[in-house]
């Protein structure tokens, strides 16, 4: 469990990089910046938790798995997001955005999560 931590950890770090950098290339920043907080890397190491949750669900179609790996992102986000800017931490603020959830969820990124818990269920999958 512990080496799946460290490798969801990088995953998401490396994942929320390409992720700003992209949204850089958006507002015409060319350079394609991307960046991340050290405060990131145990939130995104808490995915390790997809991979157990991931072989109970196996036989279950792959729109509900997703599903779930969203809701449980959403869960994370919005419970990590709280504390962290209970004590002005929170290195993220969706407050400008439509559809953001008291600035630390934003409902527009539902298919991203989707798509991310299904990349870490892959990630942790057992090599056969």
């Amino acid at each position: 469990m512990k080496s799946n931590f460290f490798k969801c950890g990088a995953t998401g770090w490396c994942l929320e990089i390409l992720w700003t950098g992209i949204h850089a290339a958006g507002r015409g920043e060319w350079k394609l910046m991307g960046q991340s907080s050290l405060l990131m890397f145990p939130i995104y190491g808490m995915a390790a938790c997809i991979g157990p949750i991931s072989r109970g669900l196996k036989k279950v179609p792959v729109l509900v798995r997703g599903s779930l790996y969203m809701t449980g992102i959403f869960a994370a986000e919005l419970g990590t997001g709280m504390v962290l800017k209970h004590y002005d931490m929170c290195p993220w603020d969706y407050s400008g955005s439509p559809l953001n959830y008291k600035g630390v969820i934003r409902l527009d990124y539902a298919p991203v999560w989707f798509c991310t818990g299904l990349i870490f269920e892959k990630l942790l999958s057992p090599k056969v």
